[in-house]
């Protein structure tokens, strides 16, 4: 080749290069936000509501060739919740092929490493980043603006870089909360008087903050879209979800995280945080952007599932948070002496100052860019380390393995100890680590972790002959709902000698969420975080055990060997099939299990029909099956079998005719008025029972502080609930985290007519003399956690178990550093006898947050107090953490009291957490129909019901 064919060659090279830059840059210019919304994002007394947002990103959607949008469906309050899909226009064109090549790679089917090198080659790396989660943290969902604004309109290298190596998921996570909370802050034309503080309601529907506690349940709308976008859909290798509560006297937390992290996820979670935590916290040093903090610079962790961020973990995704300062009303750092020495958790401390909302946007937009920066540079590490994961999970559920867990090690550690306390070798202490040397053990103790018996499960199966297979089926859902494969039995088939029937439920766990599966079906084993010894717990994060299926009361089995049979892949949810109602001519009625929780759908449709429903007190037996307690029987009338019908084939539910009604005593059941209480702001806990509710077709009306001082509740209600934090200990302010959420009552001038009939507060001086003069003229109160503080309130002969005695005879409260269970699932014995537990098992867990434990005083059984559920053990812990749980045997965790003419049904657990916790939703809705209920006597004692 002659010099001017090479210079040819080389001006045509650069013309061609030249031509391919402007085709990747130029678009149409996009609209700015000043354009849009009239200030920019950050702006000071500014802020942008949904609807706003929601124009703004159609507008860019249709200007842009960079970004589509996707519906992801509707929220709670009906808006469409929007994702907006980012790229370079000519990943665009490849979008289907490179959604396939992350889910191949996140799911591990069938591939060779090869294949997945190859994949992870051709791949984009995809990455989630969302805002606006917790709406009254009003950064997020500004920078998720601003950021999507930068990502479609900025030409600079970086930006092109991002754009071809990723693929950038921005996901608004509350729609309905950014248009409460921005509406709230803008009403006021004086910006001076601006404040996201006193929202009148919660921000999501029904449970405000807890929308981040909702992702292994997907009770809410929200969840269920999020959850199918990342675990289903789009299979992010990494999300980042933006938070706003930063550590005093920082600007953010961003990763890494604080031990301990949960055993059953793959080591490049912990590796891969980590890494792309490395980058963010590198990146705010080379801006000069200081006030970063990470590990116990804060208390977040990553042990507790169900958070949007934290379920990412058991995906094999690198779930990241932030937690930022910022408010469009200008703030101050204030001086924090410890936060302004360099350590290795806060490496670039920053000095207090004014703060401006636009510098905690540009923090975020220094967090979000390496973020994207580090999944281009490592993209097919990123892809490729997803399958790994995902690759080394099938194997394990393919083979033996074994999950060491604290117990176990505390075990091994005991058996040395002992071992060498016989033979005179002194002591074994763990702890003694010498210069960063630990003593050693002999290996043979080694097999103690490889016990055959504790291996982990290959599969879990969940027969549909249990008496509640619809709770199960909504528990196979959950899972689904979360990217879990679950297969069902087309035939009857026989696992170790054991048979079960067609229809049953078949969790394998080879599969890429095998951690998810895990930790949805075993207990959690969260380490004795103790700082000293003596010195109170550390608490955890969130909750420290929190198993599904314990808390909603599915039978399983663990299977330990390989298993196969005559199963297909569920392809979606699950509908119950519907069931076949008998024919009911010439018989007397109806009968249903009071053990299955969608039973109370059929009971309220038929009160509202003007049905007769009576609930059985003896034992019944219907073919020959066992129905236990409170059988639930309705007459056959010609206007009942529509109801029944309908209630079988909507919800699958299982219906008996039977040609002569039940013998002996029952209770009649009839509608019931119900008043929820709630407050100014809104209640979590009350938010959750009102969407229970409304699931199982309770009618009810919610009662605020006003109404409750008001007095003459007959007249109004038959029923009042007061779910945790409803009923104070006393009239003195909330302090510490419990203040958190109580909120300050703002005045009623200050706020709009509509919400001031729900200003006010539960007291103890006010509202307690109306809630006494409603139980005793023949009300019924449901209290739950904190609230069963009304038995003291109301006299009645119980007490505190959970105290010890000083040397002076006094009683005082259990320290922290003597008896601690954060959030946990403990196991009680429960009287399934009595009418407030009918169709309970004798032995069911519960779900514990240092929660009330009652004593009983000696003359209880004499004054109408009855114990119906309580702690029959020295170890009652099922899953999570408990400190000193030996104080809780002989404790009562739910007990019934007689006042007056009423009655008031106390539970210190907390029997409707987060709407998880099924198997004790029966107490709470037997509570709810003993408010309306009249006992019926009956003629003998026998409960079998003639076929």
């Amino acid at each position: 080749m002659n010099d001017r064919m090479r210079a040819r060659r080389v001006v045509g090279g650069v013309l061609v290069a030249l031509v391919l830059a402007v085709g990747a840059t130029a678009q149409p210019r996009v609209t700015t936000p000043k354009e849009h919304f009239g200030f920019n994002m950050g702006d000071d007394y500014r802020l942008a509501n949904y609807t706003q947002i929601e124009a703004y990103w159609k507008l860019l959607d249709q200007q842009s060739d960079r970004m589509i949008l996707q519906d992801m469906g509707k929220t709670a309050e009906g808006r469409t919740q929007w994702m907006a899909v980012i790229t370079s226009p000519e990943n665009h064109k490849k979008l289907a092929r490179y959604k396939e090549i992350a889910r191949k790679l996140a799911l591990a089917e069938g591939l060779t490493d090869d294949q997945a090198r190859a994949l992870a080659k051709e791949g984009k790396a995809v990455v989630w980043f969302d805002g606006g989660l917790h709406a009254t943290e009003v950064l997020n969902f500004t920078q998720l603006t601003e950021t999507v604004f930068q990502l479609v309109s900025r030409n600079d290298d970086e930006t092109l870089r991002f754009l071809r190596d990723c693929i950038i998921l921005a996901v608004h996570a509350n729609p309905d909360g950014n248009e409460l909370v921005s509406n709230w802050y803008m009403r006021h034309a004086d910006e001076t008087k601006r404040t996201t503080g006193g929202v009148p309601r919660l921000y999501q529907k029904y449970i405000g903050h807890d929308n981040n506690r909702d992702f292994y349940a997907n009770n809410q709308a929200e969840s269920t879209n999020m959850s199918r976008a990342l675990f289903r859909e789009w299979f992010p290798q990494i999300m980042y979800n933006h938070h706003q509560t930063g550590p005093t006297g920082t600007v953010l937390f961003a990763p890494p995280f604080r031990d301990p992290h949960n055993y059953n996820f793959h080591p490049l979670m912990v590796t891969g945080l980590d890494l792309v935590g490395a980058a963010m916290h590198n990146r705010f040093v080379a801006e000069n952007k200081p006030g970063a903090t990470m590990r116990r610079g804060a208390n977040y962790s990553t042990w507790y599932n169900g958070g949007l961020r934290t379920t990412t973990y058991f995906h094999n995704m690198i779930g990241l948070l932030t937690e930022s300062i910022g408010n469009p009303t200008p703030m101050e750092i204030p001086f924090v002496p410890q936060r302004t020495i360099m350590s290795g958790d806060l490496p670039f401390p920053i000095t207090p100052q004014k703060w401006h909302f636009r510098q905690s946007v540009e923090y975020s937009l220094t967090a979000n860019r390496a973020v994207f920066d580090v999944a281009s540079r490592y993209r097919e590490t990123f892809l490729y380390n997803i399958y790994q994961a995902g690759r080394d999970a099938i194997a394990k559920g393919s083979t033996d393995s074994w999950t060491i867990w604290p117990k176990r090690i505390a075990a091994v550690q005991a058996a040395i100890a002992k071992d060498r306390q016989g033979a005179s070798g002194g002591e074994f202490n763990p702890a003694a680590t010498v210069g960063g040397f630990s003593p050693t053990a002999d290996i043979k103790y080694f097999s103690m972790l490889r016990d055959p018996a504790n291996r982990d499960p290959r599969a879990y199966i969940l027969p549909s002959s249990q008496r509640d297979f619809l709770t199960a089926t909504k528990f196979m859902n959950m899972l689904i709902k979360s990217g879990i494969t679950v297969h069902r039995a087309t035939a009857d088939f026989v696992v170790g000698g054991t048979s079960y029937p067609k229809g049953s439920y078949v969790v394998k766990t080879a599969q890429a969420f095998r951690p998810h599966v895990l930790d949805m079906f075993e207990p959690q084993d969260h380490p004795n975080d103790v700082p000293a010894p003596g010195a109170p717990p550390t608490p955890p994060y969130d909750n420290a055990g929190y198993t599904l299926a314990f808390q909603m009361g599915v039978q399983f089995d663990r299977i330990l060997d390989a298993v196969e049979g005559p199963f297909e892949k569920i392809p979606d949810l699950i509908t119950p099939a519907p069931a076949t109602v008998p024919d009911a001519t010439g018989m007397a009625g109806y009968v249903i299990d009071h053990a299955v929780n969608d039973a109370v759908v059929a009971v309220n449709r038929l009160l509202k029909n003007g049905d007769e429903v009576y609930f059985i007190k003896g034992p019944v037996t219907v073919a020959g099956r066992s129905l236990g307690f409170g059988a639930i029987y309705v007459p056959a009338r010609a206007q009942t079998r529509a109801v029944i019908e309908g209630a079988a084939r909507d919800r699958g539910l299982d219906v008996q005719v039977v040609k002569a009604r039940p013998s002996g005593e029952s209770y009649q059941v009839r509608p019931v008025r119900i008043g929820l209480w709630d407050r100014y702001g809104g209640s979590m806990p009350s938010g959750w029972i009102r969407w229970m509710l409304e699931q199982y077709e309770f009618p009810f009306e919610v009662v605020y502080p006003q109404a409750l001082d008001a007095g003459s509740l007959n007249a109004r209600f038959d029923v009042l609930v007061f779910p945790d934090g409803a009923i104070p200990e006393n009239d003195r302010p909330a302090t510490g985290p419990a203040a958190m959420f109580a909120g300050q009552m703002p005045s009623a001038d200050s706020v709009p007519e509509e919400f001031r009939a729900a200003l006010g507060a539960t007291t103890v001086a006010r509202t307690v003399p109306s809630i006494r003069a409603f139980v005793e003229s023949g009300g019924t109160v449901l209290a739950i956690g904190e609230s069963t503080a009304l038995a003291h309130h109301l006299s009645l002969p119980m007490g505190n178990h959970l105290v010890e005695r000083q040397a002076n005879g006094n009683e005082r409260n259990l320290p922290r550093e003597r008896f601690y269970v954060p959030g946990s699932v403990l196991r009680a014995a429960v009287d399934a006898s009595h009418p407030l537990a009918w169709g309970m098992p004798a032995q069911a867990d519960v779900f514990f947050e240092n929660s009330p434990v009652f004593r009983l005083e000696p003359s209880s059984g004499l004054k109408g107090v009855t114990p119906v559920a309580w702690f029959d053990s020295d170890a009652p812990l099922r899953s999570g953490w408990a400190w000193g749980q030996a104080y809780l045997d002989g404790g009562v965790a739910v007990a019934a009291a007689r006042v007056g003419k009423g009655q008031v049904f106390l539970y210190g657990p907390e029997v409707t957490f987060r709407a998880q916790p099924h198997g004790t939703f029966k107490l709470f809705f037997n509570g709810l129909y003993l408010g309306g209920a009249t006992h019926q006597a009956g003629a003998g004692t026998g409960g079998t019901a003639a076929q």
